[in-house]
């Protein structure tokens, strides 16, 4: 019987042997055979597997992962619709995994200037060393985008939306201008996760996903996720043996765990943002929402053209004359928690520093005005309003 995806995440990796309604925790390193010949055989076998992007029962040494982390990986491929996924300890480990897999010296870059600062790290400076280009384009302009590309171009490297400004792409164009210049493409997928857009089935060779937020869910576990498509998969899976990537049996489980009520999360992680936006977008003191809501805009027609819903990350802008009144703001809030990361359940809020932005060429604030970054969590909405609306009177 064909399955939708919310059934499929609730009946996915069930241990039949143990008769448990979820997969059992193996932590190996060291794998046992019966004999010399019996471990060569398998090494064979899953060498030839692994070429073949065949599944894989078991490894021949832990650094491979487990049954634990191979049920994992078969509920993302399914997930993402992908040719093979690759787990990694973080988030960012996986935007690693991507570019180190792909880029080689001599290579250029072209990379969205709204990306994740760490991102920018990797690859305006570490590339350089390994005398790799890296070309920033304007993110509002896909004729900038193109403009930039040349004949070294390996990569086109997308965040969308962009990190903590917003800004979204127009991905189709994105995805067809690299096929028809033979160039590779990746997409930092994690604000919508592959419940709300499948990147490799629309055309991108890599999809990150920081398995930490959505797909963990419950802000206690470390985790990313690489799902390619089969014309990149070789490069990444020879990059990810050598570099020694690897996610450890008892965060894989907490993955899997989380995945059940994916589903479940992001449809309400989204109707309460919904809520609250029409709330926010009635306070004076908020300049402006970023966030596809407003029908009329760039950002909503192209959310809409690509993506089956949105999460409850957005960015506010508020002006004040007063840092110290929007510092007031943010530590009054009761639902709130003040700190990084997100994607689970409960809210959170920080102010968007400049050190944290990273250098951007396109993006920036008026005099007086403050970027502020809010999850939206899984609270009753109306109380998320009422400390939203306690705690606004402190900017001056």
């Amino acid at each position: 019987m064909k399955k939708s995806i919310k059934t499929f995440l609730k009946h996915s990796s069930k241990d039949y042997l143990n008769r448990s309604a979820n997969p059992a925790v193996v932590r190996a390193s060291t794998i046992y055979f019966k004999s010399i010949q019996e471990m060569q055989q398998h090494q064979k076998n899953l060498l030839k597997n692994i070429s073949k992007g065949k599944e894989i029962a078991f490894y021949d040494y832990g650094r491979g992962g487990s049954q634990t982390s191979i049920a994992l990986q078969k509920i993302l491929n399914e997930l993402e619709q992908s040719y093979h996924v690759f787990l990694t300890q973080t988030g960012f480990a996986a935007v690693a995994l991507a570019i180190m897999s792909i880029c080689r010296p001599g290579d250029e870059i072209l990379i969205s200037d709204c990306v994740y600062r760490p991102t920018q790290k990797i690859t305006n400076q570490l590339l350089n060393e390994f005398n790799i280009k890296t070309v920033w384009y304007n993110p509002n302009s896909f004729d900038d985008l193109k403009s930039k590309v040349t004949k070294k171009t390996k990569l086109i490297y997308v965040e969308n939306p962009g990190s903590n400004s917003f800004e979204f792409q127009d991905l189709g164009k994105i995805v067809n201008l690299a096929k028809k210049k033979k160039i590779f493409s990746a997409i930092d997928n994690t604000w919508a996760t592959a419940y709300f857009f499948k990147p490799i089935k629309f055309g991108f060779d890599l999809s990150i996903t920081s398995a930490t937020k959505y797909y963990s869910g419950h802000s206690d576990v470390m985790a990313g996720s690489l799902a390619v498509s089969k014309k990149v998969y070789k490069k990444v899976w020879w990059y990810y043996h050598i570099s020694g990537y690897r996610l450890s049996a008892d965060d894989a489980y907490l993955i899997i765990r989380g995945l059940r009520t994916l589903d479940l999360r992001m449809e309400k992680h989204q109707k309460n943002t919904m809520e609250v936006i029409k709330w926010m977008s009635k306070q004076k003191k908020i300049a402006k929402i970023l966030y596809p809501y407003k029908t009329s805009s760039k950002e909503y027609k192209l959310w809409k053209k690509y993506y089956s819903g949105a999460s409850g990350l957005l960015g506010i802008i508020v002006k004040s004359k007063i840092k110290s009144s929007v510092y007031k703001f943010i530590n009054s809030l009761e639902l709130f928690g003040i700190g990084y990361s997100w994607g689970g359940y409960s809210s959170l809020a920080v102010y968007n520093h400049e050190t944290e932005m990273g250098k951007r060429r396109y993006f920036k604030l008026s005099k007086n005005q403050h970027l502020l970054r809010l999850h939206i969590g899984l609270e009753d909405p109306k109380d998320i309003i009422n400390d939203l609306k306690r705690s606004l009177r402190f900017i001056k």
